[in-house]
């Protein structure tokens, strides 16, 4: 009969770690978050809700006569780009400014002005979103300055899919070559009459 007491002994000591192990395993629960999660918006929900969403204009910019010259030379309409984006350029209802709107990839609208270039090439601005669209003759790109990336690249409006050709028809000359040779100028003469 003494081995009864010292098993039930045994047993206890075995079960004691294992009642501290589950009082410390198991932390405290946190209490729940005020607010309940949104589910997410479906993408041609969200799509739906931001073309419909006005954008804000941007009342502080004025134009000048050269940055209206400039927006007679933005190309609008529909243009495809790479990776399967395209991007809309549309005239705002105030003259001289566009709505830029991406559609695939990142998505976004952009209420744009343009703004002069030392390099000759059209650029317009949403300062208000860190926007910025690229036309040169053979693609347009918009960029974010926020992100600092490209959100659409190799974008064409048919006049560029055009001069892209043409580009490639008949290539620049390389800064690296020579310079052709100056034409020769015609002989004069001085002789005696």
């Amino acid at each position: 009969m003494k081995l009864l007491p010292f098993a039930l002994t045994l047993s206890a000591l075995a079960f004691v770690p294992l009642a501290a192990v589950a009082q410390t395993a198991v932390p405290a629960a946190k209490p729940a978050a005020s607010k309940p999660a949104k589910p997410p918006l479906a993408r041609s929900a969200a799509k739906a809700v931001e073309e419909m969403t006005p954008i804000e204009e941007d009342s502080s910019v004025t134009l000048s006569e050269a940055d209206l010259a400039i927006a007679q030379r933005v190309y609008v309409g529909k243009m495809p780009c790479e990776l399967g984006a395209s991007v809309q350029v549309t005239p705002a209802k105030r003259a001289g400014f566009f709505v830029v709107q991406v559609s695939g990839g990142s998505g976004g609208r952009f209420y744009m002005h343009p703004v002069e270039s030392r390099t000759g090439a059209i650029r317009l601005e949403d300062p208000k979103r860190g926007a910025l669209w690229l036309q040169l003759g053979n693609k347009s790109m918009l960029m974010s300055q926020k992100l600092g990336r490209r959100v659409a690249d190799e974008c064409m409006s048919p006049e560029q899919v055009v001069f892209a050709g043409e580009l490639k028809k008949n290539p620049p000359k390389s800064l690296l070559e020579p310079l052709d040779p100056p034409a020769a100028a015609p002989e004069v003469k001085v002789g005696a009459q």
